[in-house]
């Protein structure tokens, strides 16, 4: 029986590799580096130059956006960050609340209509925001819910409830039925046993989807410039199109709230990264 070879690889081959991995990375990174670039120049030009090294560095561009306030003095940036943050909480929040029940119970029972449920939430998906935007208006203006944050919630929520549900439910699938049936001989309820077994079990899956849920709400920007119409109300998506002029645009300040806006989600994957990569790899090995 041969043994498997225990030799290094060759000088050659180990600079090849960590060669292609650094063109890879630069050609990665190198949008990111630019934006970066464009943020602490000083002018709000567009920059055609494709080096990456500024003329002039200032963080005028960030203290100005940072610093954005509103025609009495109140701090507006301040305020339209905790819009993002509420609208973003609320919708991974009431999203993984109601497709937790939801993705059990197509998990678990096969009642009338379960197929034709899944279907129907899959559907749903395949049709963008923006179609929808005309009978949510009217349903919102009808709850007097326009410029409300409680309404742009809800109205992301239900774009939410779908995804997170497949995707729950697809992971409850993973779990055995031996651990409910042993814990149901051991005297645990059914309530019990999804919130002190399924739930911990299951809390790769619910720090993805949660995740995907609040990058949805946070970086929508359609729906968020439809419903909104005063800027104490706006989420950063649409303080970012401000920028963006009829006749020209504050690249500078433009790229610096970009770097801004993205630090949430960048500080939420390495917080959640451990569960993350659990979530994405669940199923990978069977056994």
């Amino acid at each position: 029986m041969a043994t498997p070879s225990t030799q290094p690889p060759s000088l050659f081959r180990q600079v090849l590799v960590h060669l292609v991995l650094v063109a890879a990375s630069v050609v990665t990174l190198y949008p990111v580096l630019w934006v970066l670039k464009m943020a602490v120049t000083p002018s709000q030009a567009f920059s055609m130059d494709p080096s990456l090294l500024p003329d002039a560095i200032t963080a005028q561009n960030f203290v100005d956006v940072i610093g954005t306030r509103t025609s009495t003095g109140g701090w507006l940036f301040g305020r339209q960050l905790f819009n993002s943050l509420f609208v973003s909480g609320v919708t991974s929040v009431v999203g993984i609340g109601l497709a937790c029940t939801a993705g059990y119970a197509m998990s678990r029972w096969a009642f009338p209509g379960r197929d034709t449920g899944m279907a129907l939430f899959l559907i749903t998906q395949m049709f963008p925001g923006v179609v929808m935007a005309i009978p949510l208006y009217i349903l919102l203006d009808k709850l007097h819910l326009l410029d409300s944050l409680l309404g742009l919630s809800l109205v992301y929520a239900t774009t939410a409830i779908p995804f997170c549900t497949w995707n729950l439910k697809g992971y409850f699938d993973t779990i055995p039925r031996d651990l409910e049936e042993a814990a149901m001989m051991d005297g645990a309820g059914r309530w019990t046993t999804f919130t002190r077994i399924i739930l911990p079990l299951a809390r790769p899956a619910l720090a993805v989807t949660g995740l995907f849920s609040f990058m949805t709400a946070w970086n929508e920007f359609i729906l968020a410039a439809t419903f909104m119409g005063d800027e104490t109300a706006f989420t950063l998506p649409v303080v970012l199109q401000s920028y963006v002029g009829d006749f020209g645009t504050e690249w500078g300040r433009f790229a610096a709230g970009a770097i801004v806006v993205s630090v949430p989600v960048m500080v939420l994957f390495f917080v959640l990264q451990k569960s993350l990569v659990e979530g994405l790899t669940a199923g990978g090995v069977k056994g």
